[in-house]
């Protein structure tokens, strides 16, 4: 086994980080794991151990944040990687979906990432190491239609993940943000799913995407136990890279996009770069 490390992850009662925190336990790894409620932490993983530390963490609110780094850190003496895992699916259209739901979704996808982030960056300055992982979504790079306010908070992970990795290079940090496509886990359930609660009924197409995605549940092809170990062997890697896209499904999706962005480049070009002060 590699050296043991110190790892903070949040939303890790179930899904990809259920799977993440029991693989590094088993493999002999020190993990401090976060849940809004304790109990349903302590219930998915309850085997005590020494190296497991169960935090309840309100992530929007930033104290409750620092006193579970703060505590991790008087735990196991020290940080090595942060996975922002936690967040929910928020489905409906933006006229659809109120402003309380819209801001409540970019409290816990955006600004609670953001929190830890905070929170945790000046002890990973202050030992010259260590790595930051967002777990962010295929929808930040290819959003599906009625489903436009997640895809707007994990793009907005994907996109502060870039700058932030620029940001802290200096310091010897490594920042990669994860972009998976659907794994089989519960989060098509109403656990991690919310659906705008004033639907308008012209929106059908919204609706037939929906359903199409939650006829998915149970069948989707990607393994999370596969994810978190891709995910392990990540904050392995020297030179680990800016993005990783988890899931063929994924690849996919991605590459269907970025064609059709160069195309859009390309056939707009002449006016793209007609807007310069003539020489």
């Amino acid at each position: 086994m590699d050296t043991p490390k110190t790892w903070f992850i949040t939303g890790t009662s179930q899904g990809l980080g259920l799977a993440l925190a029991t693989q590094l336990l088993a493999a002999g790894h020190r993990v401090a794991a976060t849940s809004r409620h304790l109990s349903g932490l302590t219930t998915a993983i309850s085997e005590p151990t020494d190296f497991f530390l169960p935090l309840a963490v309100d992530l929007p609110k930033e104290a409750s944040v620092a006193q579970a780094i703060e505590t991790t850190i008087a735990t196991f003496g020290r940080l090595d990687v942060v996975v922002n895992n936690a967040g929910y699916g928020m489905g409906g259209s933006i006229e659809e979906m109120t402003d309380a739901e819209t801001r409540h979704s970019f409290e816990t996808n955006v600004f609670g990432a953001l929190n830890v982030i905070r929170q945790a960056l000046p002890h990973l300055r202050r030992q010259g190491s260590g790595h930051i992982i967002n777990i962010s979504s295929i929808a930040a790079i290819a959003g599906a239609t009625g489903w436009a306010i997640y895809a707007a908070t994990k793009a907005a992970m994907s996109a502060f993940s870039e700058v932030l990795a620029q940001d802290v290079a200096d310091f010897g940090l490594k920042v990669t943000v994860v972009e998976p496509g659907a794994l089989r886990t519960n989060f098509l359930t109403p656990e991690s799913l919310v659906m705008a609660s004033q639907p308008i009924a012209e929106y059908e197409a919204v609706r037939a995407s929906h359903a199409r995605y939650l006829i998915m549940n149970g069948a989707q092809a990607g393994d999370p136990a596969k994810a978190a170990a891709a995910i392990i062997r990540l904050a392995g890697e020297e030179n680990p890279p800016l993005h990783l896209l988890l899931g063929a499904d994924a690849y996919a999706r991605a590459q269907t996009k970025l064609q059709a962005m160069n195309q859009d480049f390309e056939a707009w070009k002449a006016l793209s770069t007609s807007i310069g002060f003539a020489e």
